[in-house]
C-alpha cells in the first residue's frame, strides 16, 4: 500500500473516522470504525489514511512537515512545566494542535477556535477517536470558561490578529490557572492579517496589567515567546 510516511497517522486516521459517513464503506471496513483507535494496528491505521484518498477527503493538514523552531521550544517549555490540562487559542489549522496531541497523547486538550468550520475539523477528529481533545467555537476577547480553568494555556500566532489585544489578553490571563504560553512575531512581515505588531516590553506590561506575576521573554526565528506565571487570584 502506498501511503506517504508523513502524516500523524493516529490523527488523520481519526479525522476519516469521523468524517466519513458512507454506509458501505463502514460495512466493508467494519473493525476500522468500530473497534476504539488505540487498538488499531500500524497497518490499519494507514488504510484508513487510504480510504480518506479513495473517498475525496482533504487530509494535507495532518502531514508531518518540519517542525517550526517556536512550535519546537513550546513543545520543550510544556514538558518542563508538565500540565494538568491546555487550552489552546486559535488552534486553526493545527499547525501547533497536532503535535501537541501527538506528544501529549493522554493530556486533556481543548481547542478554540473562532471559524466554526475550523471547530467541525476539530471535533471531527474528537469524534474519530481522539477523545482528550474538546473543541470550542469561540472568541479570545469572550471565553466561555470559568476563572482559573486551564492549568496552562497557549496562543500561539493569534494575539497580533486580534484589534482588540487587551481584552484579548485579560481573557486568557483569568482562565489560566499556572501559566500563559504567547508567540508573536517579532518583525513586520506581508501578512495582510497581522494588525499589531508587540515587542517586549509592551507585552510585559500588558500581562503584567491582566494578573500574570513572572514574565519570561525569549526570541526564536523572527517571534517572541513569552512565558507568564500567573498570580495567586
Amino acid at each position: 500500500m502506498n501511503v506517504e510516511p508523513e502524516y500523524f497517522l493516529t490523527l488523520a486516521a481519526a479525522y476519516v473516522r469521523g468524517k466519513l459517513k458512507n454506509d458501505r464503506v463502514r460495512a466493508e471496513h467494519a473493525k476500522l470504525f468500530a473497534h476504539p483507535l488505540e487498538e488499531l494496528t500500524e497497518d490499519e491505521l494507514r488504510t484508513l489514511v487510504q480510504l480518506s484518498k479513495e473517498e475525496g477527503l482533504r487530509i494535507h493538514r495532518f502531514k508531518r512537515t518540519m517542525e517550526l523552531p517556536r512550535v519546537h521550544r513550546v513543545l520543550g517549555i510544556l514538558k518542563g512545566m508538565q500540565p494538568h490540562n491546555i487550552l489552546d487559542i486559535g488552534s486553526g489549522r493545527g499547525a501547533f494542535l497536532w503535535t501537541l496531541l501527538h506528544d501529549f497523547p493522554y493530556l486533556p486538550v481543548t481547542a478554540v477556535d473562532i471559524l466554526d468550520y475550523r471547530v467541525a475539523d476539530l471535533q471531527t477528529v474528537h469524534d474519530g477517536g481522539i477523545e482528550q481533545l474538546t473543541a470550542v467555537q469561540a472568541s479570545a476577547t469572550a471565553l466561555p470558561f470559568a476563572d482559573r480553568a486551564f492549568d496552562v494555556v497557549s496562543m500561539l500566532e493569534v494575539l497580533e490578529h486580534i484589534p482588540a489585544t487587551a481584552i484579548a489578553l485579560s481573557e486568557v490571563c483569568r482562565v489560566a490557572r499556572r501559566f500563559l504560553i504567547l508567540s508573536v512575531p517579532s518583525k513586520e512581515d506581508n501578512n495582510p492579517e497581522h494588525i499589531h505588531l508587540f515587542d517586549a516590553e509592551s507585552l510585559k506590561q500588558h500581562l503584567l496589567a491582566s494578573g500574570a506575576e513572572r514574565i519570561t521573554v525569549e526570541y526564536v526565528l523572527n517571534h517572541i515567546i513569552v512565558v507568564a506565571r500567573m498570580g495567586q487570584r
